[in-house]
């Protein structure tokens, strides 16, 4: 079972510390991928950047309550992605680059509770293939 508090915490601490992590997961995922960066050169307004992060963020809530939603989205999304040109075990790579956005954003306020719950959720989420 993911440690619920610990994400919600993480979560609640980057809203309130930086707001809108968009941009921060972006530059990490470009740090970690930059062949991805050319998937996004129609997305001058950045609104399907957006959207992803949002879509991503809202599978990570429901992986911490109930998860009544996220399987499918995740497997449908990595289905997708794998068309884009993203092999379905890098799809993983947009949700470890919002970890790091995180403890980036937290610094030294990121704890071992955070990484041992945030390493559960991206161990869970690297099972859902299909559903």
């Amino acid at each position: 079972m993911l440690d619920q508090a610990a994400i919600l915490a993480t979560l609640e601490l980057v809203a309130d510390r930086h707001g809108d992590p968009t941009d921060m997961i972006y530059a990490e995922l470009f740090v970690r991928r930059p062949d991805l960066k050319q998937l996004f050169w129609l997305d001058r307004d950045g609104s399907v950047r957006a959207a992803m992060a949002q879509q991503a963020l809202e599978c990570i809530l429901d992986l911490t309550d109930e998860g009544r939603s996220a399987a499918i989205i995740i497997a449908d999304e990595r289905s997708r992605h794998d068309g884009y040109g993203v092999p379905p075990d890098q799809f993983d790579d947009f949700f470890a680059a919002i970890r790091d956005a995180c403890r980036r954003i937290l610094g030294t306020d990121w704890s071992d509770a955070m990484d041992r719950a945030w390493g559960g959720l991206l161990a869970r989420i690297a099972a859902i293939r299909s559903v």
